[in-house]
């Protein structure tokens, strides 16, 4: 049996709306148990504005689930008030860590064999003080890992971006050969996971034309090119710097199985015009499996009902099929 955790995310957001949506409304393998991770006073509100029953409520003292989906409310459950849906809330983010916090122990303790994770927000986050850019940064702390790799999955593309949450003019001082090497290795190892015999690695450039031979900067030249030189010795299959206006219709043609961008939206932009509504972002190098939808906390139509759950569907099947593999972190 394969037991996954879905905690709900910013409690502000949609992502109560469509884990609910996603473990009800769809029918899952006979031999999987879905345990929906929230308030239930929230939850009750959400069935409710979508006309879905509640889960029974379940501990992980009561050992396996015996309804395909159920509930957990692990805390905290003194609130004077629920959040308001659609507003930055300090609350709502410490609720979402405590959920987070939670099924990241159960993992490690082998209750859940994996879990997928509904948008946070990173402002509310910093709003509570809780020093939590990510889940990546954070899932890496709770499970005492120096570092995460991102991997976003979305028809055809594989996409690792090698910066994450920063601003772009931060990029340039951020790349190193040390951070692009370490990645590569991680996709490397990353092969039983992901279903692949072999892994074809693409590393983009991060100027116009590849620097043009340091004329329009010179990353690629001082730290792109020796990375992969260096990774290319070791026997892996990788190429780069390769011009960023290239490497993804190169990828999408089979020339490579992922892609490393140098920066988020370098490698989230082509990810999202392909797969839009059912991206998939996965944690590599964790002793943990987790995925997560590839969109955010939509706080312009939290708890409207409206919100679509495409994303999370994707994300529960990808955690399905990689806790049937073997995890080299694990």
């Amino acid at each position: 049996m394969k037991i996954v955790a879905l905690t709900c995310g910013d409690p502000c957001g949609i992502g109560p709306e469509v884990a609910l949506k996603a473990a009800l409304k769809h029918r899952w393998p006979a031999d999987v148990r879905l345990v929906l991770m929230g308030n239930r006073h929230l939850l009750e509100a959400t069935a409710q504005l979508c006309s879905l029953p509640l889960p029974a409520d379940w501990t992980p003292k009561q050992g396996r689930p015996r309804g395909k989906v159920t509930l957990w409310d692990p805390g905290p459950r003194t609130l004077r008030a629920m959040p308001t849906p659609g507003r930055v809330s300090p609350i709502a983010a410490r609720m979402a860590a405590e959920w987070i916090r939670h099924a990241a122990r159960e993992c490690l303790r082998g209750t859940f064999q994996a879990m997928v994770t509904a948008p946070i927000s990173k402002e509310a986050m910093a709003a509570a003080g809780l020093n939590i850019p990510g889940h990546t940064e954070y899932l890496a702390r709770l499970t005492r890992r120096k570092s995460a790799v991102m991997l976003l999955m979305g028809g055809r593309l594989k996409v690792v971006p090698l910066t994450r949450h920063i601003s772009l003019r931060s990029v340039p001082d951020a790349l190193s050969r040390a951070a692009i090497l370490h990645t590569i290795r991680i996709l490397v190892e990353s092969r039983p996971l992901l279903g692949l015999r072999r892994i074809r690695i693409g590393v983009a450039a991060l100027n116009p034309h590849a620097g043009e031979g340091g004329r329009m900067g010179d990353e690629e030249r001082k730290i792109i090119s020796p990375a992969v030189q260096e990774a290319r010795k070791m026997g892996w299959q990788v190429e780069g710097p390769v011009p960023a206006d290239v490497i993804f219709h190169r990828a999408i043609h089979g020339c490579y199985d992922v892609v490393i961008s140098m920066y988020h939206d370098q490698g989230l932009a082509p990810l999202k015009m392909l797969a839009f509504d059912t991206g998939v972002n996965v944690t590599l190098g964790l002793p943990l499996i987790r995925t997560s939808p590839d969109h955010g906390t939509a706080f312009d139509i939290a708890g409207l009902g409206i919100a679509r759950d495409a994303s999370m569907r994707a994300a529960i099947r990808t955690a399905i099929d990689m806790a049937g593999r073997r995890n080299p972190w694990g």
